[in-house]
């Protein structure tokens, strides 16, 4: 006889438990699990009469491929981290935060395929057709032949979306909000959500539709919903961007036709999001150049060279246990740059408060950061301002040394690019030098540090108005006049109050009281 099964299914990563608990043991979440009831189940498997399978023809891996098929979006960044356009039959889960333009993004995207004729059609689940349409007109996209919709269930979707010949574009926004017959749970529930996607991927696969889910992000910055979501779809794109800042970084996170490494760089504007040719140029406006604490760090984003200014102040903590605070970074290698300077190098920052931060907000993740980190906090601690002309890039090792990193020659391109004329890197490269541009190789991080500590001001003893009365304050306090006026006849006598408590007492401090004499003279 069919019964149901009840089932605790963490909302976070999907994983079942026979049981609720407080807290996930997959992924340590907590208050995440929640009750759900699977659909009715029949006989056992074994028991009920089976479909005979097909025979599936076989291919071997010398016969001719072919690149998949591309479809540009018009968007220049967005083709650049998806590999070239979107690859037909595709899946792209994009997620961000909220109002970090994701909607924004794909408007202008489908706007700009339907300009050339492109079928496009845009399903919103939280929002009306009237209140897309007024976002488009706010973008100057009103013109477009976007196909709008707002549906949340997925069977009338794909009824929509079959109805005819397939569209080249399908963007579903959000993947949240959608639900399924199939599975009786509320919508957003892990099982709504994988098997909502389960359906349009296969819809996907069999028409040869590009479609992009739209993914919401918990707090922790990671796309809400099953994990499982993550594997099932073709691409993981990540919208990032800090609310205090004007651009937005896309990142790819997972890209089964195209690199993963690949980021794409937006401005926002009143507008839309407008993209940023040179995002190095968007970085580095804006710097004072004559403060200590900064270094101008050439780094790599993929294939593009990149190059922000990153930021530090060193200042003497008044607490027991000084700050260390980053932001951009991770704190794990600051907290290594740190502990190489203080072994290795003899730089003190135990008393002292540390401030890390990457300019314009971006995250930097590959090691080759250590050495321009480095050499701002040394010119933060000291106050020398490092060369404004200068790039570092570098990753430093646990005995202090150097090591070299990849893509040498696109950093010293693009910093020559920009004008800088030195660049402080590792020893022992093989790239050829950019003709005028000045390679100071350093093989050890204690030697940069001199450089900059030589650099330090020196401090003129003239500055203090204490020292142009004395040259030595403990000389002050044994010839200091004001103490031979008041007339101490112990300062008369000895000069010296060290002198006076070493003095032998005098003979008559002992001499015995005249009664006592007497009466023993008496006796």
């Amino acid at each position: 006889m069919a019964k149901r099964t009840v089932n605790f299914v963490c909302q976070a990563c999907g994983a079942v438990s026979s049981r609720w608990q407080g807290k996930c043991d997959a992924c340590g979440a907590w208050n995440s699990i929640a009750e759900e009831t699977s659909p009715l189940v029949s006989a056992p498997a074994a028991q009920r009469p089976g479909r005979k399978g097909r025979l599936v023809a076989l291919e071997t891996l010398a016969g001719g491929s072919a690149d998949a098929p591309r479809t540009p979006s018009g968007i220049h960044e967005l083709d650049r981290v998806t590999g070239g356009g979107f690859v037909r039959g595709s899946v792209i889960l994009i997620g961000g935060d909220p109002g970090i333009g994701k909607s924004t993004l794909l408007i202008q995207a489908a706007a700009a395929m339907a300009g050339r004729g492109e079928g496009v059609v845009y399903i919103s689940g939280e929002e009306a057709t009237g209140q897309v349409r007024l976002r488009a007109e706010r973008l100057g996209l009103a013109g477009a032949k976007v196909a709008l919709a707002a549906e949340t269930n997925v069977e009338d979707i794909l009824a929509t979306l079959s109805d005819g010949p397939p569209p080249r574009l399908a963007v579903i926004d959000s993947i949240q909000t959608m639900w399924t017959d199939a599975v009786e749970s509320a919508p957003g529930t892990v099982a709504q959500v994988r098997g909502s996607a389960q359906a349009l991927i296969r819809y996907a696969k069999t028409s040869g539709a590009a479609v992009i889910l739209v993914g919401h992000v918990t707090k922790d910055g990671q796309i809400a919903g099953p994990r499982v979501v993550e594997h099932m779809v073709d691409a993981v794109l990540s919208f990032e961007g800090e609310g205090g800042h004007h651009f937005r970084i896309l990142r790819a996170l997972k890209n089964r036709f195209g690199p993963t490494d690949e980021i794409g760089v937006f401005e926002m504007t009143g507008k839309g999001l407008a993209e940023v040719a040179n995002p190095s140029e968007l970085f580095l406006s804006e710097r004072d150049l004559g403060a200590p604490g900064t270094a101008v760090f050439a780094g790599m984003e993929g294939t593009r060279p990149l190059l922000v200014e990153i930021q530090a102040l060193v200042a003497p903590s008044p607490l027991g246990t000084p700050r260390r605070a980053v932001v951009g970074w991770d704190a794990n290698r600051l907290a290594m740059v740190i502990a190489v300077l203080e072994a290795h190098c003899g730089v003190r920052l135990g008393s002292h408060d540390v401030y890390l931060n990457v300019a314009g907000g971006l995250r930097i993740g590959e090691p080759a950061a250590d050495l321009a980190a480095a050499a701002a906090l040394v010119s933060s601690l000291a106050g020398a301002p490092l060369p404004a002309d200068a790039v570092y890039f570098g990753e430093v090792s646990l005995s202090g040394a150097i090591r070299p990193v990849a893509h040498a020659a696109a950093r010293l391109k693009e910093a020559m690019k920009l004008g800088f004329k030195r660049a402080v890197c590792p020893e022992g490269g093989r790239d050829p030098v950019e003709p005028g541009l000045a390679l100071s190789p350093t093989g050890a991080l204690a030697g940069l540090v001199a450089d900059i500590a030589a650099q330090a001001p020196r401090r003129e003893r003239q500055e203090d108005p204490r020292r142009e009365r004395q040259e030595d304050p403990r000389r002050e306090r044994q010839e200091d006049p004001r103490r031979e006026r008041t007339g101490d006849p112990r300062r008369e006598r000895t000069g010296d109050p060290r002198r006076e408590r070493t003095e032998p007492p005098r003979r008559e401090n002992l001499e015995r009281p005249p009664a006592v004499t007497s009466r023993r003279q008496d006796g």
